[in-house]
């Protein structure tokens, strides 16, 4: 790996090439001062030369959660999950897939693939020798989490599953995904606008109902920049900082998630490894709890009770209110249930 600033550069961004040659760039630090309700400091792995940057916090002695997040979001969505979880004794690890959040971000679109994201989150888990895992896995960190617990299942002790899916050929993909695939091919809603008229944090603020759609279609437009609340302009601000200064090359990571699908991508989004996995699973005899975001249109609460219905030893717990992005906006309540459930 080599690491400069480039010369043009005014903005902190620190660039340099992986073990292979691909470019990357590097958020600088000041980006991720102060935010709110996320106190850690950055802990750092390093994976084909890049940086992947996990939070690890709490006891080191204390049983495990590892926190996976998926698209467009970091470690900064499961923040209350881990600070309910931390004050009841745990340690809890919360990475950033390569392109997200603090990890760096590999700005060739071509180098991403669920393959990849996979052998990054397993070259984690065993280079911090994390054992006795309760996974937490939504969105994208459904497939990547539930492909640690499949392949190397003798470091897995429970399983929660919020609002994801495993892909297998008989699964129906529903509209709104399917737009959403759509969206991000590069005449798409967002695939042509982000990150010059859309960022992150503003698509944020729409999904997880900070804002409503009219007046984020009017952001799009340059129409209008919706009032904020200062504690919901702080966490649209939460969810920029990953891309501060990064341009639309910075942007590759969230761009590859939605178009990795399997029924648009079979190759990129791992089809055979994720149907393999699922069915695998079909046999995990430990723990398993489902925690769903009702109002989610997407992983819809039918999908995830017939899911759990396949476990006769599996909790489902429902939060009607809920969407996708569960973890921000009901994240206290999730740590409650789950230590509910640990207990007995």
């Amino acid at each position: 790996m080599s690491t400069s600033t480039g010369p043009a550069e005014d903005d902190g961004v620190e660039r340099g090439t992986t073990d292979d040659g691909v470019p990357f760039a590097r958020s600088p630090d000041a980006a991720f001062a102060g935010l709110p309700d996320y106190p850690w400091g950055p802990s750092y792995v390093t994976f084909e030369g890049l940086r992947m940057h996990c939070v690890d916090a709490g006891p080191a002695d204390g049983p495990v959660a590892l926190l996976l997040h998926g698209m467009p979001t970091w470690s900064y969505l499961n923040r209350r999950i881990i600070a309910g979880l931390v004050a009841a004794g745990w340690r809890c690890v919360a990475p950033d897939h390569i392109g997200f959040g603090r990890s760096d971000k590999v700005t060739d679109d071509g180098w991403y693939s669920i393959a990849r994201h996979t052998r990054a989150m397993a070259h984690l888990i065993a280079e911090l020798n994390l054992k006795d895992v309760t996974l937490f896995c939504q969105d994208w960190g459904g497939p990547i989490g539930l492909a640690q617990a499949a392949e190397t299942p003798e470091r897995f002790a429970r399983l929660v599953i919020m609002n994801t899916w495993l892909h297998t050929p008989e699964y129906d993909y529903a509209q709104p995904l399917r737009r959403w695939n759509e969206g991000w091919k590069p005449d798409g809603l967002f695939g042509a606008n982000v990150p010059d008229r859309m960022s992150i944090g503003w698509f944020m603020m729409l999904a997880t109902r900070r804002i409503e759609r009219p007046h984020f279609f009017a952001v799009v437009q340059g129409q209008e920049t919706p009032e904020l609340s200062a504690a919901d302009a702080e966490v649209r601000r939460a969810y920029d900082a990953p891309f501060a200064g990064l341009g639309y090359a910075g942007h590759a990571g969230p761009r590859r998630f939605p178009l990795s699908l399997p029924f648009d991508n079979p190759a990129g989004g791992a089809a055979e490894a994720q149907t393999r996995h699922f069915r695998t699973l079909l046999d995990w005899k430990k723990p398993i709890h489902f925690i769903w975001g009702g109002a989610d249109d997407v992983f819809t609460t039918d999908r995830g009770q017939a899911w759990a219905a396949r476990y006769p030893h599996a909790t489902f717990d429902l939060l009607p209110d809920a969407a996708h992005f569960l973890q921000d906006t009901h994240g206290d309540r999730i740590a409650e249930l789950f230590l509910a459930h640990a207990a007995t």
